[in-house]
Protein backbone atom coordinates (compact mmCIF):
# COMPACT_ATOMS: atom_id res chain seq x y z
CA UNK A 1 0.00 0.00 0.00
CA UNK A 2 2.16 3.18 -1.35
CA UNK A 3 0.83 6.26 -0.45
CA UNK A 4 0.44 8.89 -3.49
CA UNK A 5 -1.52 11.46 -2.35
CA UNK A 6 -0.28 14.91 -2.22
CA UNK A 7 -0.60 17.39 0.57
CA UNK A 8 -2.75 21.14 -0.13
CA UNK A 9 0.65 22.42 0.87
CA UNK A 10 2.91 20.62 -1.59
CA UNK A 11 0.64 21.85 -4.49
CA UNK A 12 0.63 25.36 -3.40
CA UNK A 13 4.49 25.20 -3.60
CA UNK A 14 4.76 23.65 -6.32
CA UNK A 15 2.21 26.18 -8.43
CA UNK A 16 4.22 28.71 -6.71
CA UNK A 17 7.53 27.59 -7.75
CA UNK A 18 5.90 26.61 -11.52
CA UNK A 19 4.49 29.67 -12.19
CA UNK A 20 7.80 31.93 -10.61
CA UNK A 21 9.87 29.93 -13.34
CA UNK A 22 7.35 30.27 -15.68
CA UNK A 23 8.54 31.67 -19.32
CA UNK A 24 6.67 34.18 -21.30
CA UNK A 25 3.93 32.61 -23.91
CA UNK A 26 3.32 29.81 -21.82
CA UNK A 27 -0.10 28.52 -21.55
CA UNK A 28 -2.01 27.66 -18.12
CA UNK A 29 -1.70 23.97 -18.88
CA UNK A 30 2.04 24.25 -19.16
CA UNK A 31 2.34 25.45 -16.12
CA UNK A 32 0.13 23.01 -14.27
CA UNK A 33 2.57 20.08 -16.03
CA UNK A 34 5.21 21.83 -14.31
CA UNK A 35 3.98 22.13 -10.74
CA UNK A 36 2.75 18.31 -11.19
CA UNK A 37 6.20 17.34 -12.53
CA UNK A 38 7.53 19.68 -9.23
CA UNK A 39 5.37 17.86 -7.21
CA UNK A 40 6.38 14.34 -7.96
CA UNK A 41 10.16 15.27 -7.68
CA UNK A 42 8.74 16.91 -4.10
CA UNK A 43 6.91 13.50 -2.68
CA UNK A 44 10.44 11.47 -4.57
CA UNK A 45 12.42 13.78 -2.29
CA UNK A 46 10.26 13.33 1.19
CA UNK A 47 10.49 9.53 0.22
CA UNK A 48 14.04 9.66 -0.42
CA UNK A 49 14.66 11.19 2.85
CA UNK A 50 11.98 9.10 5.04
CA UNK A 51 14.01 6.49 4.16
CA UNK A 52 17.34 7.74 5.09
CA UNK A 53 16.18 8.22 8.25
CA UNK A 54 14.47 4.99 9.06
CA UNK A 55 17.79 3.70 8.25
CA UNK A 56 19.70 5.72 9.84
CA UNK A 57 17.54 5.19 13.01
CA UNK A 58 17.74 1.60 12.48
CA UNK A 59 21.80 1.76 12.31
CA UNK A 60 21.81 4.53 15.67
CA UNK A 61 19.32 1.48 17.44
CA UNK A 62 21.32 -1.46 16.55
CA UNK A 63 24.46 0.96 17.63
CA UNK A 64 22.86 1.20 21.13
CA UNK A 65 22.37 -2.33 21.71
CA UNK A 66 25.83 -3.21 20.45
CA UNK A 67 27.36 -0.72 23.17
CA UNK A 68 24.74 -1.94 25.87
CA UNK A 69 25.48 -5.65 25.32
CA UNK A 70 29.32 -4.61 25.44
CA UNK A 71 28.91 -2.65 28.41
CA UNK A 72 26.11 -4.06 30.78
CA UNK A 73 24.45 -1.88 32.81
CA UNK A 74 24.11 -2.76 36.14
CA UNK A 75 20.68 -4.34 37.07
CA UNK A 76 19.02 -3.10 40.32
CA UNK A 77 17.65 -6.77 41.44
CA UNK A 78 21.72 -8.22 41.60
CA UNK A 79 23.51 -4.79 42.98
CA UNK A 80 24.91 -5.54 46.25
CA UNK A 81 24.80 -3.21 49.26
CA UNK A 82 27.16 -3.13 52.24
CA UNK A 83 24.82 -3.52 55.02
CA UNK A 84 26.17 -5.74 57.82
CA UNK A 85 24.42 -9.33 57.88
CA UNK A 86 21.33 -9.41 60.78
CA UNK A 87 22.22 -12.31 62.21
CA UNK A 88 26.17 -11.04 62.95
CA UNK A 89 24.31 -8.06 64.56
CA UNK A 90 21.69 -10.52 66.72
CA UNK A 91 24.96 -12.49 67.75
CA UNK A 92 26.74 -9.79 68.70
CA UNK A 93 24.09 -8.28 71.04
CA UNK A 94 23.57 -11.57 72.71
CA UNK A 95 27.42 -11.74 73.30
CA UNK A 96 27.44 -8.21 74.96
CA UNK A 97 24.33 -8.92 77.20
CA UNK A 98 25.53 -12.09 78.15
CA UNK A 99 29.69 -10.40 78.60
CA UNK A 100 27.55 -7.34 80.54
CA UNK A 101 25.20 -10.25 82.88
CA UNK A 102 28.33 -12.08 83.84
CA UNK A 103 29.65 -9.14 84.46
CA UNK A 104 27.68 -8.26 86.87
CA UNK A 105 27.06 -11.44 88.57
CA UNK A 106 30.56 -10.56 89.44
CA UNK A 107 30.45 -7.84 90.81
CA UNK A 108 27.20 -9.09 93.23
CA UNK A 109 29.01 -11.75 94.33
CA UNK A 110 32.45 -10.02 95.67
Amino acid sequence: MTKNTISAQTENEAMTIAKATQKPNQTKEQTKLIAKGIEKGIAEYKKRHKAKSRDLDKKRKKLETKIQSEHPQPNNDNVVTNRPNHNYLIINLILAVSLIINVLQFINII
